[in-house]
């Protein structure tokens, strides 16, 4: 049965950030699973690699034509949160991922009776080009992304 139940993801332009809190039908091992391993991450969100595992693992993202961004692991604590900070600004790419041109978005995974409560927050918005614009696009992103990891989480075995 698909989730129909979760609200959209909201900007908090005070803060320059965008959250989204769900519940997923599913127990938070499985949920941590599929917000960390890169090929179960690739099968909901965009294409990643990563090298290494953990904190300070270091990679890129990308959805099929468009560019891959730097992307790198903040925080890492299993099964309850783990943080990426991307860069997902206009122009042209740093090789890394750049601390002044670049978002973190946080997921923290709580187990709750029936499944797990999973909250992304993006952060850093204040640091780019066009805050309100982004936040915009990625509270749209955060929506459609996280309805695909719900259907694909809830409908595997």
């Amino acid at each position: 049965m698909e989730n129909t139940q979760n609200p959209q993801a909201v900007i908090d332009a005070d803060t320059f950030s965008v959250r989204r809190t769900i519940h997923i039908n599913a127990p938070r091992e499985k949920v941590w699973r599929t917000v960390t391993e890169p090929e179960l991450i690739s099968q909901w969100f965009g294409q990643i690699t990563l090298t290494g595992t953990g904190a300070g693992a270091l990679g890129t993202i990308g959805w099929p034509g468009e560019r891959r961004v730097p992307i790198r692991v903040d925080t890492f604590n299993p099964p309850s949160e783990v943080s990426y900070r991307w860069c997902n600004e206009e122009g042209p790419l740093p090789e890394t991922v750049d601390e002044q041109r670049s978002t973190v978005f946080s997921f923290t995974l709580e187990a709750t009776p029936g499944g797990t409560r999973l909250t992304v927050i993006e952060t850093g918005f204040e640091h780019t080009s066009d805050p309100a614009g982004l936040m915009a696009d990625h509270r749209g992103g955060w929506d459609a992304e996280l309805d695909k990891l719900v259907a694909l989480v809830e409908h595997s075995s």
